[in-house]
């Protein structure tokens, strides 16, 4: 690999102790030839068309600006409800306006959702999957489901859980490599975005 690749993160949950969170960061730390950049999505405005003018508010230009230079994406993301929540779709619906320049378009992604429960956010990962097809993420194929999350890390938010850590270990080299596979098989779109 040539250069070192930046990755938007985009956490569904706004909770200050967010399970997600932590696993986001602890993907970073088993995925160091990555560099991870949070990018947050509590202070967007709900979308409205009626907003989208020439001056939107700086909240959604610098989320699509953000995520516009980064590399790639990453969605992690609790299941609420069997779907993703407001806030997450919200910021989906913000980065893919104004019509014509979604700062998703191209953009190698992964999905990884949380649960306390047993199934890891099925319903979540699924639904979010979804809508990243139709905005033409380019989605890693592999599926990440995190389940009984809240048991996984300790009280300072470390990772306690060798399979876990294993287990993201192994998606953060599956997810580097469908990055440059993505980015190698389209120079030229890359290269005007």
């Amino acid at each position: 690999m040539s250069q070192v690749r930046t990755v938007a993160v985009v956490v569904g949950s706004l909770r200050k102790d967010s399970v997600s969170r932590k696993v986001a960061k602890a993907l970073a730390a088993q995925t160091p030839n990555l560099k991870f950049r949070f990018v947050e999505i509590g202070d967007l405005p709900h979308y409205d068309q009626d907003i989208e003018t020439d001056a939107p508010p700086a909240a959604w230009t610098r989320f699509r600006n953000e995520v516009a230079g980064a590399d790639a994406v990453l969605f992690v993301t609790p299941e609420y409800n069997r779907s993703v929540p407001g806030v997450l779709k919200n910021a989906i619906d913000v980065g893919s306006r104004p019509y014509g320049a979604s700062a998703w378009d191209g953009k190698p992604g992964a999905v990884i959702s949380v649960s306390p429960g047993a199934i890891g956010g099925f319903g979540a990962n699924h639904h979010l999957r979804q809508a990243l097809v139709f905005l033409n993420v380019p989605l890693l194929s592999q599926e990440a489901y995190i389940g009984n999350a809240f048991a996984l890390f300790d009280e300072a938010g470390e990772l306690i859980n060798e399979s876990t850590a294993e287990f993201l270990k192994s998606f953060g080299a599956a997810f580097t490599g469908w990055i440059e596979k993505i980015l190698a098989d389209a120079p030229a779109t890359r290269a005007a975005a």
